[in-house]
């Protein structure tokens, strides 16, 4: 199939884009690396009235560095992450899961902004992100505003982007030189969406540690206090209490429930030797 007819306007400023989707009244899309809104417009799933291209705005591809933390433009694509574009300071796990998002062509076009507006429940971005307590910035006809990213997905591909608002970049936080990462997903072959993500921070320095149960088929279970779910001996996960975990988030499939309890278990070994 082929996409239904559509203006296209390609705009150079944050405040030309926020116009056109203000106006618009829902019927703009913005697109960039069009990695999954391509297709969705091809099957016809989407047939918004305008595309705003935001690909030339400066703002989104500009990476800040800061001691603390490092901002993305919502434009820097996967490939770029996956290459050391950005600054390595207490971020090496991002390069390790832009190194596994799909194939190289798409990491190539695809952007971290895109992915994470997109919100499906198994991208990586999304999951990972959480994990790292990354915030997105958001610019609007009314400024600017920062979201956690779990408040910012909503549900499954539903964000909390309001009328003529777009993000602008995304803000992760260092880890400390003790911090600990770990990722895991399960998929029936490499490159291909998860069945099952598992993610943990481990930053004692800096009072934290996480964990993510992605691809739920909803926005991500995030656990701010990830020792509630471990042993009490410091060692692998305390099934009983991720059991009540999956009650509470609806998690009732047992399959799953196995495939998610194994990627979990497995980040958390990666973050323990990391």
């Amino acid at each position: 199939m082929k996409p239904a007819a559509f203006e296209f306007v390609r705009v150079g400023t944050l405040s030309e884009a926020t116009a056109i989707l203000l106006e618009s009244d829902g019927a703009a899309r913005v697109v960039a690396g069009a990695q999954s809104l391509g297709p969705m417009l091809n099957l016809r799933l989407v047939q918004p009235r305008v595309l705003v291209d935001v690909t030339g705005i400066a703002e989104l591809t500009e990476i800040e560095d800061r001691d603390d933390a490092v901002t993305l433009g919502a434009c820097i694509t996967t490939a770029n992450i996956e290459d050391g574009r950005v600054p390595g300071r207490g971020l090496r796990p991002l390069s390790l899961v832009a190194s596994r998002v799909a194939y190289r062509a798409v990491r190539n076009r695809g952007t971290i902004g895109g992915s994470v507006c997109h919100a499906d429940p198994a991208a990586d971005w999304v999951s990972a992100l959480c994990a790292l307590e990354a915030e997105c910035v958001i610019a609007g006809p009314q400024g600017s505003r920062r979201l956690a990213i779990e408040e910012f997905v909503t549900g499954a591909f539903e964000n909390a982007l309001a009328p003529g608002e777009l993000l602008q970049g995304i803000r992760i936080p260092r880890l400390s030189s003790h911090g600990r990462w770990g990722y895991n997903k399960l998929c029936r072959k490499a490159g291909e969406f998860a069945l099952a993500i598992g993610a943990v921070l481990d930053d004692r320095e800096r009072g934290r540690f996480r964990m993510v149960i992605g691809a739920t088929r909803g926005r991500p279970i995030v656990v701010t206090h990830a020792q509630e779910v471990r042993r009490a001996d410091g060692t692998g996960l305390n099934e009983a209490a991720i059991m009540r975990l999956f009650d509470q988030h609806g998690l009732t499939d047992r399959a799953a429930r196995c495939q998610h309890i194994a990627v979990l278990a497995r980040a958390l070994d990666q973050a323990a030797g990391a």
